[in-house]
């Protein structure tokens, strides 16, 4: 079953392009289903990137899923045209009446900055606060993830000396009984890191609400839960495409900054080819987050 998104946004052309199953919104309210509602609350810069990141992951599983794309009213975007902003996206004001299946909260560009400095940080408060009984299950990405276990946890992230930067290799850390979200994904696989700051695995061990799923010895604990499995922390980026890091890589070094060779990522001298080995995981987690704690659990009658 397809995702169902605007046939204008630039996502639709691209996934089309790409065999992914899209439909439009006029095609999908002709039909009798009751589709997966998903907010993406999207905190990044380059929103039409990353809006196209999770809506592939999404569409690649046996449910309708309906998008709904949310900006933040205190903080408007400068990397993205405003046009695009007004016609595809809704501010928090306009859905909070609303009820949704899952939800995901991206990452942000504003790890060196304490989360009340951040421009949006209260309005982000009331978005988290907001989720608790408006959501079946949310997924937080890498700050995102970071935010939301420091509001709901008062965990604190750190500062690294040097950028977790690259792809890294975690280990699934079996438990007494089988992880549902886990289910299919190998003991050891891989995924993209672009942070300058850690949150401790002591620190998540302490809440006994939480549980971490995979760890990294380079790139720490990596895809944490709460035990109700309302909310997911995957602290990295499985939703990156192929040439994503490298963009980063290349980005920084044109601002002239002090930034490492992604670790594990190129597989030539020349720093042109990437080895992609993350994707068969990515695809895998978010079916079995859309399937095991969304379509099967959720509770409402939109």
């Amino acid at each position: 079953m397809p995702i169902v998104i605007d046939r204008d946004i630039p996502a639709f052309g691209i996934l089309t392009a790409e065999r992914c199953f899209v439909m439009d919104k006029q095609r999908a309210h002709s039909q009798e289903i009751r589709p997966i509602e998903i907010a993406i609350l999207n905190l990044m810069p380059t929103k039409e990137t990353t809006e196209t990141q999770f809506m592939r992951l999404l569409s690649n599983s046996p449910l309708q899923v309906n998008i709904t794309l949310i900006k933040t009213a205190t903080y408007r975007s400068t990397h993205t045209e405003a046009t695009h902003l007004e016609r595809f996206y809704q501010n928090f004001e306009d859905i909070k009446g609303k009820r949704f299946d899952g939800m995901i909260v991206t990452g942000a560009p504003v790890e060196n900055m304490e989360f009340e400095e951040v421009a949006y940080w209260d309005e982000l408060k009331e978005i988290l606060d907001w989720t608790s009984g408006h959501v079946t299950s949310t997924l937080f990405i890498c700050w995102g993830a970071q935010a939301a276990l420091h509001y709901f946890y008062d965990i604190k992230k750190h500062p690294l000396r040097k950028k977790c930067f690259g792809i890294f290799a975690h280990h699934r850390i079996r438990g007494d009984k089988p992880e549902p979200l886990m289910r299919g994904i190998s003991d050891e696989f891989h995924m993209p890191h672009s942070r300058h700051t850690v949150v401790y695995a002591k620190d998540i061990q302490h809440i006994d609400d939480l549980e971490i799923l995979a760890y990294s010895k380079r790139a720490g604990a990596s895809i944490i839960k709460s035990k109700d499995n309302r909310r997911v922390f995957v602290m990295g980026h499985m939703e990156y495409d192929r040439d994503t890091l490298k963009n980063e890589y290349e980005r920084d070094l044109a601002k002239g900054l002090d930034i490492d060779v992604p670790v594990n990522y190129f597989t030539d001298s020349t720093h042109s080819e990437v080895k992609m080995n993350w994707t068969s995981t990515a695809n895998l987690f978010y079916i079995n987050w859309l399937n095991y704690y969304v379509y099967q659990v959720t509770p409402y009658v939109l």
